[in-house]
């Protein structure tokens, strides 16, 4: 399980192991300095306050340390228990057959893998973004880790597959027993209308290393 205090822990190894603070490590990502202070971890009533994925991606990015780095630092040693290898492929192959079955979990060859924070789904899986379609949201180079299983619920950033081999991440506006209805991330692009039966499957995205 992939605690409150070991996700914080992590960015203070990692701001360490880069020969700085946490404070340092936030102005180094662009972000504002007290992003990470102790004080923004916790509400004033107590609640936990979770770094954002887009804190983290920044601050990967800034430093050139990888997601498996970061995991690395993550609770103790042993990374096993919250970390987890899920299977990448390019965008544009997710269309072509013999990657996934039937219900849209990753089978097959020709996977490559990445190492990413447990997560409850091990049918987990991830997409390298190619092209621009999908800016400003998702760019050329990003990888977006999808949950098969996760409950799709509106406003949901996810991957449709249809059943003709198109592969598309849109944001899912509304789905009833008839119609999946779609807006287009890049407002250049039109939304979509799909009949449910031609959809093949619908994965939520879960993570984007923006």
């Amino acid at each position: 399980m992939l605690r409150h205090g070991d996700v914080w822990q992590a960015i203070d190894r990692l701001a360490e192991k880069y020969g700085t603070s946490p404070s340092g490590l936030a102005r180094r990502a662009g972000l504002d300095p007290t992003t990470f202070n102790k004080s923004k971890r916790e509400t004033a009533e107590g609640k936990l306050r979770w770094p954002s994925t887009e804190s983290i991606a920044k601050v990967l990015s800034a430093t050139g340390a990888s997601l498996a780095e970061f995991v690395s630092l993550v609770g103790e040693e042993n990374t096993s228990v919250v970390a987890q290898h899920i299977p990448v492929i390019g965008y544009a192959q997710a269309g072509t057959e013999g990657y996934f079955d039937d219900a849209g979990f990753p089978t097959g060859q020709g996977w490559d893998e990445v190492l990413f924070p447990r997560i409850n789904d091990e049918h987990a899986y991830a997409l390298e973004i190619s092209g621009d379609s999908m800016e400003p949201v998702y760019r050329d180079g990003d990888i977006i880790v999808l949950s098969p299983e996760a409950s799709l619920r509106r406003g949901d950033r996810v991957v449709v597959k249809t059943r003709e081999g198109e592969v598309m991440a849109k944001q899912l506006v509304r789905q009833s027993v008839r119609k999946v209805e779609l807006m287009s991330l890049n407002r250049n692009h039109e939304d979509r209308v799909l009949d449910t039966g031609d959809v093949a499957w619908m994965a939520r995205i879960v993570w984007a290393s923006q």
